[in-house]
């Protein structure tokens, strides 16, 4: 194990958008296997993220600098330095970070690694369902209602 610095950090580990979020990796960077920890730099304007929620992964925010509006739930609550949330999985606790202020927004994101997990972005009802490195994207009016897991309906079982 050696020591990272997050001001040498590769470039393989920074990711960025067209509006200026940029998302340092420190936990890939560092080899973290259950866990990946994130510094986010939302520019003034922009979002951290979709609004979505997860059903199986758990999420701790640290706002770090600046400030914004946190959208939890359909509630928006302002956040600033040293303001910290646990977001629980599987709670349907959708959320997203609005940078507000006119400064850059910067937040400590750490959360578990899931092999499965499904995202829903509430806004747009579409689902991202994740499981063994594929990811499979779908809007929640393509779901089949009438799709069952009873292996014999749909069939004629009398016996002659």
């Amino acid at each position: 194990m050696n020591i990272k610095n997050l001001e040498k950090l590769s470039d393989q580990f920074i990711w960025s958008d067209k509006a200026g979020l940029v998302t340092k990796s420190l936990g890939d960077s560092a080899g973290s296997q259950k866990l990946y920890i994130n510094i986010d730099y939302v520019p003034p304007f922009a979002y951290s993220t979709k609004y979505h929620s997860h059903s199986q992964q758990e999420e701790f925010f640290l706002i770090l600098s600046g400030k914004g509006i946190l959208r939890l739930n359909g509630q928006e609550q302002e956040v600033g330095k040293d303001d910290f949330i646990a977001k629980p999985a599987g709670k349907n606790i959708a959320h997203t970070f609005y940078n507000s202020g006119n400064e850059v927004l910067v937040i400590l994101d750490v959360g578990t690694r899931e092999i499965e997990d499904t995202c829903y972005y509430p806004d747009e009802d579409v689902y991202m369902h994740k499981s063994n490195g594929v990811r499979r994207i779908f809007s929640g009016k393509q779901t089949d209602e009438s799709w069952s897991s009873d292996p014999n309906s749909g069939k004629d079982n009398s016996v002659e």
